[in-house]
């Protein structure tokens, strides 16, 4: 049993914000890089710095980059947010892609899963 609200996760510019949708249906706040034209317009850092801001999870197949900015960042001690890492190996993008990827997210953030596994999580599809 969880206790308190899910975590509020940001989908990087790779993901429909169709998954949002679904997300937010299912009681996750959930923002979609591509759906906002401001986010658009951010490089991964400011991304990251954003993210920080409104206290959001990162989702992202982009895991060399963002790891790179978690790494870099830690090391200087600065704050770093919370990363959920995917592939399209663990998700392929088939008709029940944006269904099973949004199954895994809402039990990872409904569980807290990102920061109990020490701020970063590999998703796996749901069984």
């Amino acid at each position: 049993m969880t206790v308190g609200k899910p975590d509020a996760l940001l989908l990087d510019e790779m993901f429909s914000p169709a998954i949002a949708a679904e997300l937010a249906s299912r009681g996750v706040d959930c923002r979609a890089v591509v759906a906002d034209a401001l986010l658009r317009a951010l490089s991964d850092m400011e991304i990251f710095d954003a993210v920080m801001a409104e206290k959001r999870v990162v989702v992202t197949n982009n895991v060399a980059d963002f790891e790179s900015l978690r790494r870099a960042r830690d090391a200087a001690g600065g704050p770093v947010p919370g990363l959920i890492y995917t592939s399209d190996a663990a998700f392929p993008r088939t008709k029940a892609y944006v269904s099973r990827l949004a199954t895994a997210l809402e039990a990872a953030a409904a569980s807290h899963e990102t920061a109990r596994r020490g701020g970063v999580l590999w998703l796996r599809p749901p069984p």
